[in-house]
């Protein structure tokens, strides 16, 4: 009886995720119209925050001196402290766009990217719209353009692209589309874009942000203690007016992570930080881990009866909702299928997460714990 439970629990589930959980998982939501351009092109100053990123601040630093963008566009890198010659590697493009700022050290209170991004500010002078961009990002020529003409047009005061990242390497293909996957679900890219609904978000690899409503919602100071600081900026953004969140071809993360390693360290910097520090939420959701992944593949195995068969249907279902992503990432269809054993992956490092915040460890990013022990 109990396990006949658990499977309709599991499948009930699997029912509100696919039908009223705003279609999160058709990932219908891209850049792929294309907006009539605005008159006259506001003014527009790109901020990119970079600490130890010789490695691909090339190939961004390139993409964006060669965007098309029409009107005022101006570059601002900001060098947080780089210990790998970040700086010198942009300085040598030589482009007139490009301004790099040496960063200060980071005051008490701030992460290290919001307090990046905030000097960029300072600098930025009074463009009309401010792009937040991450190092590791390459867009497509005409991305920028595209972006202010998609905020003109709907009158957004946030324009975010999910960026795509990288996954060629067996740790990404595994890992990648689920980790999309999983933020989608959390944050329902039609309810984020519904003027009405409470649900915000945004990601931090490309952000378009009107620079009045910006200075309204508080700038960054109001967020700067933020681990997970895209998401913040876009519920206060959303504060301000109707703000939009996409998928996209059109800006690339060129950051490998070659080693499931390295992809663990990405979500433990900030899943226990999702989780507002709360041990009730992480007990919660790991059994809520439990139940969604994990109980649909062991019942269809190893029950029988009616528990077998609702746990296979939730089974199914799980594959089935899996599949737009997938399919967006170019990667087998049959990854659906081994979608349970990547939740585990992500549920065994949300408990890492916690452990590392709880030792004074928390939020990691490039040699810094920016989590506080007792958050």
């Amino acid at each position: 009886m109990i396990s006949v439970i658990l499977a309709l629990l599991a499948l009930a589930i699997w029912l509100y995720l696919i039908l009223l959980r705003g279609f999160f998982w058709l990932a219908r939501e891209r850049d792929n119209e294309f907006a009539a351009d605005p008159a006259p092109w506001p003014s527009i100053v790109a901020i990119v925050p970079a600490r130890n990123e010789a490695e691909v601040i090339a190939r961004s630093m390139s993409s964006l001196a060669a965007q098309d963008y029409p009107g005022d566009f101006r570059i601002l890198l900001v060098d947080d402290q780089s210990s790998d010659g970040t700086a010198e590697v942009a300085r040598s493009f030589g482009s007139s766009r490009l301004g790099v700022l040496s960063g200060g050290a980071r005051p008490q209170g701030w992460t290290g990217k919001l307090w990046a991004l905030a000097q960029g500010v300072e600098a930025s002078g009074d463009a009309d719209y401010l792009w937040f961009t991450d190092a590791d990002i390459v867009h497509a020529p005409d991305d920028l353009r595209r972006l202010v003409a998609r905020a003109q047009r709907g009158k957004f005061v946030l324009v975010s692209l999910m960026a795509r990242l990288n996954c060629e390497s067996l740790s990404e293909r595994m890992l990648i589309p689920a980790f999309v996957f999983f933020f989608a679900m959390l944050f329902p890219f039609a309810w984020v874009n519904r003027p009405g609904l409470a649900t915000a978000a945004a990601a931090g690899g490309c952000m378009l942000v009107k620079r009045d409503a910006f200075e309204r919602a508080g700038g960054l100071g109001s967020i700067r203690g933020e681990i997970i600081d895209d998401c913040a900026l876009g519920r206060r953004m959303k504060g301000q007016g109707p703000i939009w969140l996409g998928l996209t071809d059109r800006a690339v993360s060129v950051r490998p992570y070659p080693l499931f390693g390295d992809i663990r360290r990405m979500v433990t910097r900030s899943a226990y930080a999702q989780l507002r520090y709360s041990p009730l939420l992480l007990i919660g959701t790991l059994l809520g881990l439990f139940l969604t992944y994990g109980v649909p593949p062991l019942l269809a195995i190893f029950g029988s009866g009616y528990a077998r068969l609702f746990a296979a249907i939730a089974w199914i279902l799980m594959s089935v909702a899996f599949q737009p992503m997938l399919r967006f990432y170019r990667r087998s269809p049959l990854w659906g299928l081994a979608l349970p054993v990547i939740a585990a992956f992500y549920g065994a490092w949300t408990l890492l997460s916690a452990v590392q915040s709880w030792s004074g460890r928390g939020g990691e990013w490039k040699g810094r714990y920016q989590a506080a022990r007792d958050a």
